[in-house]
């Protein structure tokens, strides 16, 4: 796609993402959202974004082209991405955005589209609104002045989502909690920082938080998911049970255990189906996760007689396969863990409260729950490049078959374009660690010679 990646459209903001062309992608939204919507009805569209200090200038184009085209706008404010999705169903509106870059720094910002269902919308509508931005038909289509849309400020509507988070989790946690276990969380100065800490505060878990004193531009600054070595230091400094680190968006969530061990996505999909599984409640007995999961996982569901399905990277992926063919577990390395029996979308707060119920439970320490699994080595390395045809040159590929030969079935390469920055992902993993790295390194260099 030309504007749209694997999550929404992405820029850096006010000179890539210009409230002029921000304003193009809400007059297209609007004009494709409409021929979906009963002639006559004005659509209703939800706002709603991160901490970043682009976020009300966006916010503000969004609004403007949305209600030139005659859409009704409601404006929740600073909210996480997983709320959107719940608080767009909730309110039967007919599409809902939300102002986003998710783990970049604040120098980027994003338009994500959710559909009235609280899933992100399709290629086939995405697609649309491309073909609408460059055709120009949506801006030169006008309204009357007495269709234009009006706008809300609906900040109360974040008051749905914490009570539905609250309400899945408080006869559990009430009933194993325990004054021992205390948790860190690192809310990234994102859209977490303040709805995370109502949240832990009501189910009465005992807490410790650190960066969520957001400024506009410390979102995701040496914190969060992508940057877990405070986290680490400030669980064992602390002598926490635990600790749990939000991106900038709220959708995902990686884990330090009381060692301040990193435990990624793959792991808590593990714990998370062993415990589903042993109380009947995993779908088909099925995962999906995508082709960046580790072999570990892998080798985790042979062991168990699970099914793993695994699909192209991007938790749309992840969840379309379990629309389509069952499943209520899925998600990503990164932390984008979808739970589907409770939102249809990564959520990093209903992730980091199902982890938590299954410790209490376990009554273990959280290392022990993260031996059910064996994560092989694994490194990435980013290339940035102009090409991204690797075809056209062949020794790029004679070396990568090369290194899928010495690594001898136990262990892959994955190199892959990122969808969301100018970049080339090289990933390899296998037993040899030093091997694996430098393997990467040798590719990556090639990559960076032939394509940059």
């Amino acid at each position: 796609m030309k504007y749209f990646g694997t999550d929404g459209i992405r820029r850096i903001a006010n000179t890539e993402l210009t409230p002029e062309f921000v304003y193009k992608i809400a007059k297209a939204g609007a004009y494709v959202l409409t021929k979906h919507v009963k002639e006559g009805n004005n659509p209703k569209i939800i706002i709603g974004r991160d901490t970043r200090i682009s976020g009300t200038l966006i916010e503000s184009a969004l609004t403007a082209g949305f209600l030139s085209s005659g859409a009704n706008v409601e404006l929740v404010g600073v909210v996480p991405t997983p709320a959107m999705a719940y608080i767009t169903k909730k309110t039967n509106a007919d599409m809902s955005v939300v102002i986003s870059a998710s783990h970049n720094t604040f120098e980027y910002n994003g338009i994500k589209f959710f559909s009235k269902k609280g899933t992100k919308i399709s290629d086939e509508i995405e697609n649309e609104i491309e073909e609408a931005i460059d055709s120009g038909i949506a801006l030169s289509k006008q309204i009357n002045h007495h269709e234009i849309g009006v706008s809300k400020i609906r900040e109360d509507l974040i008051d749905d989502y914490f009570n539905f988070v609250v309400n899945i989790f408080k006869e559990d946690i009430k009933k194993y909690n325990r004054d021992d276990f205390v948790v860190g969380i690192d809310t990234a100065n994102g859209a977490t920082f303040e709805i995370a800490e109502r949240i832990f505060k009501e189910l009465g878990i005992k807490y410790k938080i650190i960066n969520n004193r957001p400024n506009g531009i410390n979102i995701n600054q040496n914190c969060g998911s992508t940057h877990l070595e405070g986290l680490k230091k400030y669980v064992i400094d602390n002598n926490l049970s635990m600790g749990i680190a939000y991106d900038g968006d709220g959708d995902r969530c990686l884990t330090v255990n009381e060692k301040g061990e990193e435990v990624n996505g793959d792991i808590i999909i593990a714990i998370i189906a062993d415990y589903m599984k042993k109380n009947n409640k995993l779908e088909k007995n099925k995962i999906v996760a995508t082709v960046m999961s580790n072999i570990g996982l892998n080798k985790y569901a042979e062991n168990n007689n699970l099914q793993l399905v695994q699909t192209k990277v991007g938790d749309r992926y992840v969840l379309e396969e379990m629309l389509n063919n069952g499943g209520n577990l899925g998600g990503e390395q990164s932390g984008h863990i979808i739970l589907s029996d409770f939102n249809l979308t990564g959520d990093g707060i209903v992730t980091s409260l199902m982890t938590i119920k299954i410790l209490l439970e376990a009554r273990k320490k959280f290392s022990e729950l993260c031996n059910i699994v064996t994560i092989y080595p694994q490194t990435l390395i980013n290339v940035k490049v102009k090409d991204f045809d690797m075809d056209k040159y062949p020794e790029i590929s004679e070396l990568i078959r090369k290194i899928e030969r010495n690594l001898s079935g136990e262990g892959r390469v994955l190199i892959r374009k990122s969808g969301t920055e100018p970049l080339i992902r090289v990933m390899i993993e296998g037993k040899d660690k030093d091997y694996i790295e430098e393997s990467a390194k040798t590719i990556a260099k090639l990559i960076e010679e032939k394509m940059g």
